[in-house]
């Protein structure tokens, strides 16, 4: 990996979405969103991201992803591996699933990385990755995988950040990679 050039800094508190509508360009190659105590205010809820090819007025680049995760129970009573076909995207212009049954209690939050690949190149299409860690409602500790790419030519230059229902507390911080 490179190294890391703070771009900004965005914070939502009881807000609809993160939207990060400026740095994405072609300074770097790689961008990387570092998701910091992302907190939703209602158990069994989802971080959700999508990219934009207008600077944020639309929301909806198709995408084809994957996702699996693991994840250990608090009472050690129970660990699972799993393929989460269920939040698998093929060529849809839907959120992607970052994370998966978020709870809702005081120390519960989701935190990780999303990294983009060449958002700027205009002849190839976008890759993506995220690792996330997330406090599930039931409980229990995730660690959430998803990678994909955007099925576009076009530049993306903003990424949304949005809760399945309610409202998303939480920083997003954007580093350009060299």
């Amino acid at each position: 990996m490179g190294i890391p050039t703070l771009i900004s800094t965005s914070t939502g508190s009881g807000a609809s979405s993160i939207d990060i509508t400026s740095g994405i360009d072609g300074t770097y190659d790689e961008y990387m969103f570092v998701l910091i105590d992302m907190y939703i205010t209602a158990d069994a809820q989802e971080v959700l991201f999508n990219g934009s090819t207008d600077g944020g007025s639309n929301y909806n680049v198709t995408k084809t992803t994957t996702h699996f995760y693991a994840s250990h129970n608090e009472n050690d009573a129970e660990t699972q591996f799993q393929y989460a076909s269920w939040s698998d995207l093929a060529q849809s212009t839907s959120n992607q699933v970052l994370t998966a049954q978020q709870g809702d209690d005081a120390d519960d939050s989701a935190s990780g990385i999303l990294t983009l690949y060449s958002p700027s190149n205009t002849t190839y299409v976008k890759h993506f990755m995220s690792r996330m860690q997330v406090s599930n409602y039931t409980p229990r500790s995730n660690d959430h995988f998803v990678a994909g790419y955007f099925n576009t030519t076009s530049a993306i230059d903003a990424i949304t950040f949005v809760p399945t229902s309610e409202t998303l507390s939480g920083t997003v911080q954007l580093y350009g990679i060299s």
